[in-house]
């Protein structure tokens, strides 16, 4: 099914009503029931409806491993994803962190038609002119912008759970050369942790939601409680090869780690020859307005791992895992490998994706729209102080900590135009494109505003 033009989805999203403001108080929680009351209702899978027919018709091929809402959404630009009956979102979860640019980017869209014309895949078995080209990059910037300040070399690979499965190889490998009886072996997460739904990474993300259906996990992981500095010389021993935190845990509940906490954990890890990984796959590349999560704090609380994807390659599948010598040194041919990681047309766009997020403007900006962010959450917390308790994160990766189950907000804010997603227990997550302007950040709030009021109503 051929997709509509942009031209076409935008002149039909500005023929409709626009949205309304914050002045449902008089509404009740069955507001879903009647299409006239919200300008963009979910599609009723039981009508004739394009939604439903195409639902109907594609999603018995599709392996049920996500439950979607009814909206099909076939165009997207900027900050706004468009559906299959022609209306208009606005969009605060960029594809989960991905979309940091924005939907199809232009210029991230002239490098896909130029380069797929030019070479799109080669394998590893030889160079190509983009993949050490991207892992330079990667370097570069990550030393230049005050993060890892020994990084050295850099794995190209797929995915978030691809990288982290790298970073957790690696780290075996240098508890393996380390100790070579076996004895060090042991990879210490945190509680609330998500680093992935491969076997591996699953292993380091201590959920039984996530775990319990695959289990056993692959042995030799620890689990340790996030923040929690006392607890540190007993869950990090001589037997630890490697320790995996995220600075910020986004699926977690968009929870900070303290800095005196890394810097703990850091300290321990290197006491007993463990080498540090930080997975900053959500919260890297200038989402919390510093090119990584971690670049403030002090050199001996840097990473000897650190992982990247979602925002890499703005949409593109891509990730990498950036490695200091005294990893590198010890990862030797045949020991890991990926057929895509690497591939021209991939690094292509990741490298001009890096150059722009490694923008200090661009870093001085999401610092100050995540102010504004906070100011109209503060608004929230004053109008509704019984729902709204906290706010947590940093930059344009934010929690807002409900009281309750938010599923009827995130519904009643999609039926509004509005998209947004939680993370943990009871907490809507925001994190939107970083080119997002003021304006839209206050439309926003104005529809995520008028959502909490109808279904407290």
């Amino acid at each position: 099914m051929a997709f509509r033009t942009s031209l076409r989805l935008v002149a039909a999203a500005a023929s409709r009503p626009a949205l309304r403001t914050s002045n449902f108080a008089g509404s009740t929680r069955f507001y879903a029931s009647s299409s006239s009351s919200v300008p963009n209702p979910d599609p009723d899978l039981s009508s004739d409806s394009k939604s439903a027919q195409f639902i109907a018709s594609a999603s018995p091929f599709m392996v049920a491993t996500y439950s979607r809402p009814p909206p099909v959404f076939v165009s997207g630009k900027g900050s706004y994803l468009y559906d299959i009956e022609d209306r208009k979102y606005l969009d605060f979860t960029a594809g989960i962190a991905v979309n940091s640019l924005g939907h199809c980017d232009p210029e991230m869209s002239e490098i896909l038609a130029k380069q797929s014309k030019r070479l799109v895949h080669a394998s590893n078995l030889y160079y190509n002119d983009w993949t050490p080209t991207l892992s330079k990059r990667l370097v570069e910037f990550t030393l230049a912008s005050g993060g890892m300040h020994d990084a050295s070399s850099v794995f190209i690979c797929n995915s978030g759970s691809e990288a982290n499965e790298a970073g957790i190889k690696f780290g075996r490998k240098v508890g393996k050369i380390l100790d070579p009886s076996g004895a060090k072996t042991e990879i210490v997460s945190f509680q609330n942790a998500f680093h992935g739904r491969t076997m591996g990474s699953l292993s380091a993300t201590p959920n039984p939601k996530y775990q319990a259906p695959f289990a056993p996990m692959v042995p030799g992981f620890k689990v340790g409680v996030y923040n929690d500095i006392e607890g540190l010389k007993e869950l990090i021993t001589e037997r630890t090869c490697s320790v995996i935190v995220e600075p910020i845990q986004g699926e977690g509940g968009v929870t900070p780690a303290t800095d005196e906490f890394l810097i703990a954990l850091a300290k321990r890890a290197r006491e007993v020859g463990a080498v540090v990984h930080y997975d900053e796959i959500q919260c890297g590349l200038s989402r919390t307005g510093q090119f990584w999560a971690h670049g403030h704090l002090p050199k001996e609380a840097h990473p000897d791992i650190l992982t990247t994807a979602k925002a890499l390659g703005n949409g593109f599948p891509i990730g990498a895992t950036i490695v200091n010598e005294k990893v590198a040194e010890k990862i030797k041919v045949g020991d890991h490998g990926t057929t895509f990681g690497g591939n021209p047309l991939g690094c292509a766009v990741a490298d001009n994706v890096v150059q722009r997020l490694a923008d200090k403007n661009l870093q001085k900006e999401v610092v100050r729209k995540g102010e504004v962010f906070r100011q109209g959450f503060e608004k929230l917390r004053g109008r509704f102080p019984e729902l709204v308790k906290e706010v947590r994160g940093k930059g344009l990766i934010l929690g807002l900590q409900l009281s309750e189950d938010p599923s009827e907000i995130v519904k009643a804010a999609r039926e509004r135009g509005l998209l947004i997603i939680t993370a943990g227990v009871n907490t809507l997550r925001f994190v939107p494109s970083l080119l997002i302007t003021d304006g839209e950040i206050e439309e926003g709030l104005k529809i995520l505003e008028e959502a909490i009021a109808v279904t407290r109503a």
